[in-house]
């Protein structure tokens, strides 16, 4: 059997796993090399992830498959997430003959919020035509060698290498690589600015704080968001939000923050402008870096509705910018979502066209905390 690779660098992860996507060539075109090798990269995270705990797991379930027992009460607990898999299989033991038929047993003995983000990618539907091209079982072997245990590549790797190879996907296409990353000193940068003016606050322990990234991706903003705050307090309670347009985009950030033990019913699915699914939602933090030069077309009619109907009430009171600059609609947007000053008040930081953008609603004197999450 071939020793694991272990390495924390996500850019050789990142070329290790695109140079494995040569096996794709002819028959499959660019556009779906990414349907592929994220999904698999994905699977590949989790049965690391889940390794740990396997056998407990597989035990567990044996003496209580046949009860009523709810398994979504009892496994996570046994796994230590809020995820678990009771497939006997794994990547390395489908086997060379109904590779297919075994890899899709496994994935649908994940527990139902994991199932959810390979429907995501409409991924039984790409099992099949990895069956059909007889490629299935040497592009999952390619996996299999891949160590992403979060002891060896951390969330913050992770999800560089997920937009790297993103953005290599979508070059090799011609697409527009530079949407779907934002550079990592700039998040660095970013996330220090929403959290330079609480650095008092976090010095008490059990502070709670809400964090928000509307245009989230794989939620590069949201984990370095936790990872700083968690160094500034490791007792504070962190709530991340988010919302991603792209549904395969929108599944990446899902598995990033279901690793990290957060909650992903908070991580939203669908156009931040037209459709915002935490409209009653606000936020001590707020973190964005939306498309550059994206027209707001496709979002016109809810928009220009909302602004008649809500007025200063709603987020565009302001006025409405030129369609094709609706990075002003998500600036206006974010101040919409800063959280009251009674309750903690509020900082967000929009980086658009190499500028940042801050804003701050201070918090009321003595409205540290905020129990409502």
């Amino acid at each position: 059997m071939t020793e694991n690779i272990k390495t924390n660098n996500s850019t050789t992860l990142s070329d290790f796993i695109w140079k494995n996507a040569d096996d794709l060539w002819g028959d499959f075109k660019h556009t779906d090399f990414a349907r592929i090798m994220l999904p698999l990269l994905l699977l590949r995270r989790l049965e690391c992830v889940l390794e740990p705990t396997r056998e407990t797991v597989l035990a567990r379930y044996n003496e209580i498959k046949d009860s009523d027992i709810d398994l979504d009460l009892i496994l996570p607990n046994e796994s230590g997430f809020s995820f678990y898999n009771t497939s006997t299989y794994t990547l390395s033991t489908l086997g060379a003959t109904d590779t297919r038929a075994n890899l899709e047993d496994y994935i649908s003995k994940f527990s139902s919020n994991v199932r959810v983000v390979f429907e995501e990618f409409d991924f039984f539907n790409t099992l099949v035509k990895l069956d059909k091209a007889k490629l299935l079982y040497r592009i999952v072997n390619n996996f299999v060698v891949i160590d992403l245990h979060p002891d060896v590549v951390s969330d913050r790797v992770m999800s560089n290498v997920y937009e790297h190879l993103i953005r290599k996907f979508a070059s090799s296409v011609n697409e527009k690589a530079g949407e779907f990353m934002t550079p990592r000193d700039i998040v660095r940068l970013t996330t220090s600015l929403v959290l330079h003016t609480d650095e008092e606050i976090f010095v008490e322990s059990g502070v709670i704080r809400t964090i928000y990234d509307p245009t989230c991706g794989t939620g590069g903003f949201l984990s370095d968001g936790i990872a700083q705050i968690k160094e500034l307090s490791p007792t504070a309670k962190i709530v991340p939000f988010g919302q991603e347009l792209d549904p395969e985009t929108h599944a990446l950030a899902m598995i990033s923050m279901m690793i990290q033990g957060y909650e992903t019913d908070k991580i939203k699915q669908g156009s931040t402008l037209s459709n915002d699914q935490l409209t009653d939602n606000k936020f001590h933090y707020g973190l964005a870096n939306p498309p550059f030069g994206i027209k707001w077309l496709k979002d016109q009619n809810a928009v220009v509705k909302e602004q008649n109907e809500l007025g200063y009430a709603g987020r565009f009171g302001p006025g409405l910018p030129a369609i094709k600059d609706g990075s002003m609609l998500f600036l206006m947007h974010l101040v919409s979502k800063m959280e009251l000053p009674e309750n903690g008040g509020g900082v967000s930081v929009l980086f658009y066209q190499d500028h940042l953008y801050l804003m701050v609603k201070p918090a009321q004197v003595n409205q540290k905390l905020d129990a409502g999450y």
